[in-house]
């Protein structure tokens, strides 16, 4: 069975394969950061104190790990909008993140790029896996999550 071929059963197509790809960048400025903390609750000195950052020996502030969540959620939206444009399978919303770890500080004034790929289907459940990987602006990794997108009626 090629990759694809698990794309569609007698359950319908959900509008994706494996391998479709979208992408999302942002630079990650101080009212982000700030308009975050306030939704949020989250006024760690890591997020809001650039003194105390600096005594601390790092270069400055940084990103929330919950709003880098926020643009892997923004990831998970815009397949999920590709996938209404090609199958009328239902709604797909997000089941949940898994698996998602912070490998490396996000400063402020850092642009992060995004990358959602469908790396599994599920179509007796309705499901589809994604892995989504984000990168600096100098490409190193610094997050990685697992997302699962089930359609509903």
């Amino acid at each position: 069975m090629d990759k694809n071929s698990a794309a569609s059963d007698d359950q319908g197509n959900l509008g994706v394969l494996v391998g479709d790809v979208v992408r999302f960048s942002k630079t990650i400025g101080e009212t982000d950061v700030y308009l975050f903390a306030g939704i949020t609750g989250d006024f760690a000195s890591n997020h809001v104190n650039e003194q105390s950052m600096r005594e601390a020996g790092f270069r400055g502030r940084i990103a929330h790990g919950a709003l880098l969540v926020g643009y892997m959620s923004a990831c998970s939206t815009k397949m999920a909008e590709k996938a209404a444009q090609k199958s009328q399978a239902g709604i797909p919303l997000s089941l949940g993140f898994d698996r998602i770890r912070f490998l490396k500080a996000v400063y402020l004034g850092t642009t992060v790029h995004l990358e959602y790929e469908i790396k599994r289907l599920e179509n007796a459940k309705r499901r589809a896996h994604a892995e989504i990987t984000v990168r600096d602006d100098a490409d190193d990794l610094v997050a990685i999550a697992h997302h699962i997108m089930q359609w509903t009626n």
